[in-house]
């Protein structure tokens, strides 16, 4: 049996497939993530390279670090998902552009560490000061 998820930017120009679960979900606090998305953080969802296609159009990419290469809508902007050669064998999506992002709650804060003072943080998950890449 496929485990399949789908999701886009919101004008539609980009639609993509996960044929994976979606297990390893984290808040992203770090000062990068806030600039790129605009918000307060970013929920990423990191699943296998392999298990991921895009159905629909090509983004546009943007290298936000070293070893981060971000992928963008040119059309709308909407910020869909992330590649760091850290963890070459995975990428990373936000969980706001699935179509059914309430099937992917979050397991732990990540960049802890970078968060903006006054945010309150869901005290039942596991915090990383940094992210802790396998």
């Amino acid at each position: 049996m496929t485990i399949e998820h789908q999701g886009g930017c919101q004008c539609g120009a980009l639609r993509y497939r996960i044929d994976a679960p979606l297990t390893d979900i984290a808040h992203c606090h770090c000062s990068i993530c806030r600039r790129s998305s605009g918000g307060i953080l970013t929920t990423w969802v990191t699943v296998p390279r392999q298990a991921f296609n895009w159905l629909r159009g090509t983004p546009k990419a943007f290298a936000s670090s070293a070893s981060c290469m971000r992928y963008f809508c040119a059309d709308c902007g909407a910020h869909l998902t992330l590649f760091t050669s850290l963890s070459p064998d995975t990428l990373d999506v936000t969980v706001a552009t699935l179509d059914e992002p309430e099937q992917a709650p979050a397991d732990r804060h990540i960049w802890v560490g970078s968060r903006l003072p006054w945010l309150h943080l869901d005290e039942q998950l596991p915090r990383e000061d940094k992210e802790d890449i396998p």
